[in-house]
């Protein structure tokens, strides 16, 4: 057996295959999977990697194995399996490495009614009945079958945002060889929508670039189709396509934060006094906002887990992360890409400004995006940091990492990464001067604390 603790992470399964990650692992998995859960029936889905098929195909072996149903509803969106999920009430797993290069694949896992399963909801649990070796189950084996799910998830999709009533809008889309390639026409058939198709075709291994929106150069060609096709707005899909990044007319990126903001504004009109998730390094603009519509910010910690287990606490009606993925109450809480793309059509049909004005009043402050140092002791280096800044300060809060508040609108937040050395960085200010002035010297003191700890 490989070594699962390379493979196990906070969130789900995910390693190079096959040196870390093979049939035997999916296997195993997908029996402990059932064993845990004592699941009669479980849903299983895939992305386009060469070695998602094996893979399902083991854990879906596995699972029948311990006497339980299996739907196989095969290509699909790592939200269409949230609907899978929360639609047949079923367990799930979906097989997807989402942004990764090619050379891996994994495994995230969720409860009936799409409810995640982190290292402390049930993976953990997972990694120690697949160590130990799940026993065998003496009973009748379960059976497999197939289900197309992707016209049912698209007219779900269609019923959880009104778009009746929206102009016609010409729309990059860069779905970056990943799974977006075949749900974005699904979900987009029957729209007045002129969609221009970037890299539609599945292809695991990424020939144009990455599946990885957060990076500045993955988006440089939607950019340019954006320009010359003089479109109203661009989408960019991850591999797995469960999260969104926007860029408007002029081929400018809008920040997650100001979609974030926006589609926040839309769920509150529909239910006023309804409560907003954000995480840590989300925008200031955002709890503003929530704020002045009537609604009620709730900060988290940065991750899926943290998002859903405040929003089943607090009902909230939405989420946004900074990161590019938005979490909606009425999608079983799951995030879902697509399902923020369709509000963003929406508000931008629905009146004739384009997306740049539309935006404009959202985007309220400079950010400096996230920021990554190598570090060998990151709760050294943080600990100096606050040194530093805290008598200064207006505010010092440990939420998630090291949040400092220093007046005047300019806050930043230290991140430790949960899976490399490394220190994650995201400052705010009201002009870019001030937030350069603060990156700067941020980054300067990361640096020369790294030295003195080598």
């Amino acid at each position: 057996m490989h070594d699962l603790s390379r493979i196990f992470k906070a969130y789900d399964v995910r390693g190079v295959v096959p040196s870390e990650f093979d049939s035997d692992v999916a296997h195993a998995v997908g029996a402990a999977f059932v064993r845990l859960l004592d699941a009669p029936r479980i849903v299983v889905a895939h992305d386009m990697r060469d070695s998602s098929v094996p893979l399902s195909e083991a854990f879906a072996d596995g699972a029948a194995g311990q006497g339980a149903d299996v739907v196989m509803a095969g290509l699909g969106s790592t939200d269409l399996l949230y609907f899978a999920a929360g639609s047949l009430d079923l367990p799930g797993a979906m097989f997807t490495a989402s942004h990764n290069p090619a050379k891996y694949n994994g495994i995230k896992l969720c409860r009936a009614g799409a409810a995640p399963i982190g290292q402390d909801t049930g993976l953990g649990e997972i990694r120690a009945l697949v160590e130990a070796g799940v026993a065998q189950f003496t009973g009748p084996r379960g059976t497999v079958t197939r289900q197309d799910l992707l016209a049912s998830y698209a007219r779900h999709l269609r019923t959880l945002v009104d778009l009746s009533v929206i102009r016609p809008l010409t729309v990059a889309v860069d779905a970056g060889n990943g799974m977006g390639g075949r749900t974005v026409p699904a979900v987009f058939e029957g729209l007045p929508l002129s969609v221009h198709p970037l890299y539609f075709d599945l292809d695991g291994s990424f020939p144009n670039h990455e599946a990885n929106p957060i990076e500045p150069e993955n988006l440089r060609d939607l950019q340019a189709a954006v320009r010359a096709n003089r479109a109203d707005i661009g989408l960019a899909f991850d591999g797995d396509a469960d999260r969104c990044f926007v860029v408007d007319e002029r081929g400018e990126l809008v920040s997650p934060s100001t979609i974030t903001a926006l589609v926040a504004e839309r769920e509150l009109a529909r239910e006023p006094g309804s409560t907003v998730i954000h995480n840590v390094i989300v925008s200031q603009a955002v709890p503003e906002l929530v704020s002045e519509r009537g609604g009620v910010p709730v900060r988290t910690r940065v991750g899926h887990s943290f998002i859903k287990a405040e929003m089943a606490r607090t009902g909230a009606i939405f989420g946004g992360e900074h990161s590019g993925h938005f979490y909606f109450r009425d999608f079983w809480r799951a995030d879902s890409g697509m399902l923020a793309a369709l509000h963003v059509l929406a508000a931008l049909g629905e009146q004739d400004q384009p997306l740049s004005q539309l935006l404009a009043g959202y985007a309220r402050y400079a950010a400096s995006g996230e920021i990554n140092s190598e570090v060998a002791d990151a709760a050294t280096v943080m600990a100096e940091i606050e040194k530093e800044y805290a008598a200064g300060s207006t505010g010092v809060d440990h939420l998630d990492g090291l949040t400092v508040t220093l007046g005047g609108g300019a806050w930043f937040n230290l991140r430790p990464s949960n899976t490399e050395p490394l220190l994650r960085l995201n400052v705010e200010a009201p002009d870019h001067a001030t937030m350069a002035r603060v990156r700067d010297e941020i980054l300067t003191r990361i640096r020369r604390e790294r030295e003195i700890n080598r």
